[in-house]
């Protein structure tokens, strides 16, 4: 007959140590979202306002309105502002203009709210202020009239929506398929290969071992 001695009050230590340790690495996680967020927000912001700048330089008919007169792409010379929240419910963006400070060619005053107004293809009714008659150039040509002049999509039918447009294409494409995976947080949330490397760990520190992998699995500090 063969016998064997089995240390059942170890092999329940080590068990309650391992599951303490499990639940501490959740706890850690969830913790650990804020920081996560946060840095995902900031990255993806800059990311963000340095594409439209390059898509503005290529296409100044759809984003030219969002940056002052004869500066498209210029980060310096920007009309808009990317912002981003971190809440419970996730990551949010959204972007808001700034006032036009310059002055286009052949006027005297800046378009102060020119990006909101060519963004959303607000019409525009100009009239003569100290003049009596307006003048402007309307297809190459040269037009003088003393009635004012209701223009509807002012920025051109291009330009209305351009800034959404832009930043959905960002979000559908060059964020889910490369900045995810060019910044390795994907491959750390697919892969939570902290657990089993500091399991070792779980025998002492239990709980609070695992709380501290998992603050730092989810936070990406191993990916920085």
């Amino acid at each position: 007959m063969i016998k064997v001695k089995f240390k059942s009050n170890d092999f329940l230590k080590e068990m309650n140590s391992i599951v303490d340790y499990a639940t501490g690495f959740l706890d850690g996680a969830k913790a650990g979202k804020t920081e996560l967020l946060e840095t995902v927000g900031l990255r993806t912001k800059e990311i963000l306002e340095q594409f439209i700048d390059a898509n503005a330089r290529t296409n100044q008919a759809v984003l030219g309105h969002v940056y002052e007169w004869q500066q498209s792409g210029n980060a310096s010379s920007r009309l808009f502002d990317i912002e981003y929240s971190v809440s419970g419910g996730g990551l949010t963006f959204k972007s808001t203009f700034r006032q036009s400070m310059s002055v286009k060619d052949g006027s005297v005053t800046p378009f102060y709210d020119k990006a909101r107004i060519m963004e959303q293809g607000i019409p525009v009714r100009i009239k003569a202020r100290r003049a009596q008659v307006l003048a402007f150039e309307d297809n190459g040509q040269e037009v003088f009239t003393k009635q004012p002049v209701e223009v509807m999509k002012p920025g051109g039918p291009e330009a209305q929506g351009g800034l959404e447009r832009t930043v959905d294409s960002f979000f559908n494409s060059y964020w889910k398929q490369s900045f995810l995976r060019a910044s390795g947080i994907a491959d750390i949330l697919r892969n939570p290969i902290q657990f089993k490397k500091n399991l070792p760990r779980a025998k002492a520190g239990g709980k609070t071992a695992g709380y501290d992998v998992g603050y730092r699995w989810i936070a990406a500090r191993e990916a920085r």
